[in-house]
């Protein structure tokens, strides 16, 4: 896995073939793209598979791991040899993009985004337009680094609140105490790296689905997401499906959305499709 962001690639070994030939894989990812740096993140566990030992640090270049990246109509700061996968989860680009066209049409005032990370879908919220976004994950250096790019784009801070706290403790405060939202992101973790997990899987996704359709305004959106391999589009589908009629909440879907084109896949390997998403729109009762 290689993603760029501005004049530094980044670059992930996973199996052995590829971290035999990793010293030409870099010579022809700096030739093809002129760029004189490359970091590497081989610290993903799947590397222990393969009898591999975690690896990171300059394969080319040297210098700043911070970069401040430019997204749409806003920028994104973050450091590629701290972050999540290389730094940022640049497969997301395309529906937060969606998700600021959607704060813009509708003008959200009361905005949730859960798992936050480093606040992606808060800038994109706060740029569509959005009165209030109030952000949760239970990492403090990604609030922190969430924090700084509301900042960085000259919103004011008035219009956030930051949680540093558990999603779903927080979902079922937020039902507790009749607190309710008119756009909502659930964009968790990895539940189900393989199928073997799909089931334990299934269950996460349909309580944090269940949580956040019943706190949903009539009306508001909800963007859901799955990363899992082991959880097929179909699948994540019928899980929402039954977090609905467990809620007792009818919703219509307004789009599917993936990774963005970057991400392909092949035919032969459909489990490649592991981003999916459901934009979600309550029914009013």
């Amino acid at each position: 896995m290689v993603d760029r962001y501005g004049d530094t690639l980044v670059a992930q070994f996973s199996s052995c073939g590829s971290e035999k030939w990793k010293q030409v894989i870099v010579a022809e990812l700096l030739a093809q793209t002129g760029l004189t740096r490359l970091y590497e993140r081989s610290d993903a566990s799947v590397r222990s598979l393969e009898g591999l030992p975690e690896a990171t640090g300059w394969l080319a270049g040297s210098g700043d791991t911070a970069i401040v990246i430019r997204e749409h109509d806003w920028k994104l700061s973050l450091d590629v040899a701290e972050g999540h996968k290389t730094g940022f989860y640049l497969d997301q680009r395309d529906s937060r993009h969606k998700f600021a066209s959607y704060a813009k049409r509708l003008q959200f005032q009361n905005v949730l985004n859960c798992y936050c990370y480093t606040g992606g879908f808060t800038v994109a919220a706060l740029a569509g337009g959005a009165a209030h976004v109030t952000s949760i994950d239970s990492s403090g250096p990604a609030i922190e680094r969430a924090k700084a790019n509301v900042a960085l784009n000259g919103f004011d801070a008035s219009r956030t609140t930051m949680l540093d706290a558990d999603v779903n403790a927080m979902l079922r405060q937020y039902a507790k105490d009749g607190v309710t939202f008119d756009a909502i992101v659930l964009d968790p973790p990895k539940f189900a790296p393989t199928v073997t997990h799909a089931e334990r899987a299934a269950r996460a996704y349909k309580d944090i689905n269940r949580l956040a359709l019943s706190i949903l305004a009539p009306g508001g959106v909800l963007f859901t997401y799955s990363c899992s391999g082991g959880v097929s589009a179909d699948l994540f589908h019928k899980i929402v499906a039954s977090a609905g009629t467990d809620a007792g909440v009818d919703a219509y879907i307004s789009e599917r959305m993936g990774g963005a084109p970057d991400h392909p896949m092949t035919v032969a390997f459909p489990e490649g499709e592991y981003l999916k998403g459901l934009v979600l729109v309550k029914r009013a009762s």
